[in-house]
């Protein structure tokens, strides 16, 4: 599918008063930042560097041979939903050495995207366990690189999916595949905090009350 990078700084509504923060996670060279450079409004910052040969020994690029730069500490991009409503989305580095700074980032963030590379399955279970740890809502994207076919089962039991966690597939270079992640977990967070609202509302409700 075609790739779409947009050059264009579209303006900030000011209208807009409500910005939420996604963060986009996952292995070395899944596509995080192809996924935030396509869907976003605005031109992404990125901070990507060149890959050298010193790297090698320190990242493990076996898998990603054709990968000839790398982000080393977070890519940023800007969607608008509507007139007061604009989702900042935050792409995180993927090398082991850089997973320190994925908790800062996680900080105040609404929900994530694991990005998953269905060859390399077994690089998305830290990215899940660091999100179930902070309590972020997430929802899993395979991004196709022409590997083996898995079954949406096969890949839940792998990485131990929670039912309620939604899985779909796309192509992080599409910009209109990226958007349809981004609407998944849109939908994800409403349910999930629609729920959980619901939940503590319930709790409230039936416990007892304070003595005076």
């Amino acid at each position: 599918m075609d790739s779409v990078t947009s050059d264009a700084r579209a303006p900030l509504s000011a209208s807009a008063d409500n910005g939420l923060k996604i963060v986009i996670v996952g292995g070395f060279g899944v596509g995080k930042t192809t996924l935030v450079r396509s869907v976003s409004e605005i031109r992404p910052l990125n901070t990507e560097e060149t890959m050298t040969q010193a790297g090698e020994s320190v990242d493990d690029i076996s898998e990603v041979r054709g990968k000839s730069a790398t982000t080393v500490a977070f890519d940023f991009g800007r969607i608008t939903l509507d007139t007061h409503n604009i989702l900042y989305l935050f792409g995180a580095p993927g090398q082991e050495r850089f997973w320190f700074l994925w908790d800062r980032l996680f900080s105040g963030t609404l929900g994530a995207i694991v990005l998953v590379d269905t060859r390399r399955i077994d690089e998305s279970w830290y990215a899940i366990d660091r999100l179930e740890h902070h309590g972020t809502p997430f929802i899993v994207a395979c991004n196709d690189f022409g590997g083996p076919p898995h079954t949406p089962a096969q890949i839940r039991e792998a990485l131990d999916l929670d039912p309620h966690v939604p899985l779909l597939d796309c192509d992080a270079r599409s910009r209109e595949s990226s958007k349809q992640v981004l609407i998944t977990l849109v939908e994800h967070l409403q349910s999930h905090y629609a729920r959980h609202g619901a939940a503590a509302a319930e709790g409230a409700l039936h416990s007892p009350e304070p003595a005076l």
